[in-house]
């Protein structure tokens, strides 16, 4: 399965756990709201119960005032209550619609508070009439008797108490079912919120986890097989995932198995150049001696015949010569510095004092500071040292010559200076002495070729290193390169 896949699958997964989390979340929610509007609800109820019942008894209480004192201040009490208590009926009916049991309860209650309605105005009508005439006294003696004394009110007024007890106890318990389920919902809800949380979490991190690693060990994979590349080991990856990243890895082995046969390739023409170089400078050594040699005949057979003029010319030639041979051996060993040698454990100080002592003059004062030791290949360094100790040793012409060789770290690399009070380099030919060829010595001269400087770049830019010289004419010189630890 390709990466893109497996990634989208992943977060398809993560985001339909996400998903069905909000759902739930939502359902339950919306379970919680209900249960926690039907508790608001039923709060609202239980008050205005409370006040109803309480409204009643207010009422209640007017009318046995009334009754017992004649006192119309009681009677304003009873006739509030005629205003009040059948709106607030009707308040709490709206309040319990869809409840059938609570429903009835406060359909009995209406039922009886109006009984007691009609028995309480009787006896109020009478007794507001007690004073007219002596029917109207009789008719309040005989309501008197036959419903006041029998307690007909108040066995009433005692049905409406417990039926308003039995309203609120069944109000109570369903508020408190709906507080149990509105717990639950909420316990449900956190539940489900943590699973699908810990769910959602363990596989985004277990899918990242799995992605990054079958990522990560590819992605090593072709950092291993670049690095071998860089080292000259020409390897392949063994690829079968059939995604995006094989054909990164398929080019990755294109280039290495090219490469490595570019590479075959140019080591042959190397070996083959090489063979060639040594041919022709055997085949252009002899007759450069050839022409050496017929001078020296020539001055020891005729040399008692031969002008001033003539032996100057004929002392030409052999420098000439020299140059020559001198510049075929400066090629082959530009051509050497291709060459790979077998790194080893270097003492620097060592084989610098060993060069040293072999090109420096004794006359000269020389300091060599603490030095470093290197794995690295030997021959090349020895040639880099030999090149720049030899060139302060040339271009020293005078008798308190002095070199001075010091080394430091800098992160990967160490930097060398050879420092002289030579004749110095005027700036403007601080970058052509580097290249082939390239004196600021006459050209007669046999012992400058203008090749040891560019072999000695050659072989630091091969190093991936760097070397520049710091000079003003007449101040000496001081040449600086690095080398990789």
């Amino acid at each position: 399965m390709k990466l893109s896949r497996q990634i989208f699958l992943a977060f398809f997964i993560v985001l339909l756990l996400s998903v069905i989390d909000s759902m739930t979340n939502y359902l339950l929610s919306v379970r919680v709201r209900e249960n926690i509007e039907f508790l608001n609800r039923s709060e609202a109820i239980i008050r205005n119960s409370t006040r109803l019942h309480k409204g009643i008894i207010e009422m209640q209480s007017g009318f046995r005032g009334y009754l017992l004192t004649n006192d119309s201040t009681f009677l304003s009490i009873y006739d509030q209550g005629h205003k009040n208590i059948t709106p607030m009926f009707v308040s709490q009916k709206e309040l319990i619609s869809g409840n059938s049991a609570q429903a009835k309860l406060l359909d009995s209650v209406y039922q009886l508070h109006r009984q007691w309605i009609t028995y309480a105005d009787s006896l109020v009508d009478a007794r507001q009439d007690l004073s007219v005439s002596e029917s109207s006294r009789a008719i309040y003696n005989r309501l008197f008797e036959k419903k006041l004394k029998k307690k007909i009110g108040k066995t009433l007024n005692d049905s409406i108490t417990k039926l308003f007890a039995r309203f609120d106890r069944t109000e109570y318990r369903l508020r408190n079912q709906r507080s149990e389920r509105l717990l639950q919902s909420i316990r449900t809800t956190h539940t489900i919120s943590v699973v699908f949380l810990s769910s959602t979490f363990v596989i985004g991190v277990l899918s990242m986890v799995y992605i990054v690693r079958l990522i990560s060990r590819r992605i090593n994979k072709m950092v291993a097989l670049a690095e071998n590349i860089s080292m000259g080991n020409f390897t392949t990856v063994h690829d079968t995932a059939r995604d995006e990243l094989t054909s990164l890895t398929t080019s990755l082995n294109l280039m290495s198995e090219k490469l490595k046969k570019n590479i075959e390739d140019l080591e042959k023409q190397n070996k083959e150049l090489n063979r060639f170089a040594y041919v022709v400078s055997h085949d252009l050594k002899a007759p450069v001696r050839g022409i050496h040699n017929v001078i020296q005949w020539i001055e020891e057979d005729l040399g008692h015949e031969l002008s001033p003029e003539l032996r100057k010319y004929l002392s030409i030639i052999p420098q000439r010569t020299k140059r020559m041979e001198d510049l075929i051996n400066g090629l082959l060993d530009y051509a050497r510095t291709r060459e790979k040698t077998q790194p080893e454990q270097v003492d620097t100080y060592a084989l610098v004092k060993q060069i040293a002592g072999e090109l420096i003059p004794r006359t000269f004062r020389f300091e060599l500071h603490e030095m470093p030791e290197l794995f690295t290949e030997r021959i090349k360094l020895e040639q880099v040292f030999s090149n720049l100790i030899s060139n302060s040793v040339k271009y020293t012409k005078r008798p308190d010559g002095h070199i001075v060789i010091t080394s430091r770290r800098i992160g990967d690399f160490y930097e060398f200076s050879v420092k002289d009070n030579g004749i110095g380099i005027a700036p403007e030919y601080h970058e052509k002495i580097f290249e082939i060829f390239q004196t600021l010595r006459e050209r007669d001269e046999s012992e400058s070729t203008g090749i040891g400087l560019a072999i000695t770049k050659k072989i630091i830019d091969d190093k991936h290193g760097s070397i520049k010289v710091n000079s003003q004419l007449g101040e000496g010189a001081e040449f600086i390169f690095t080398w990789p630890v």
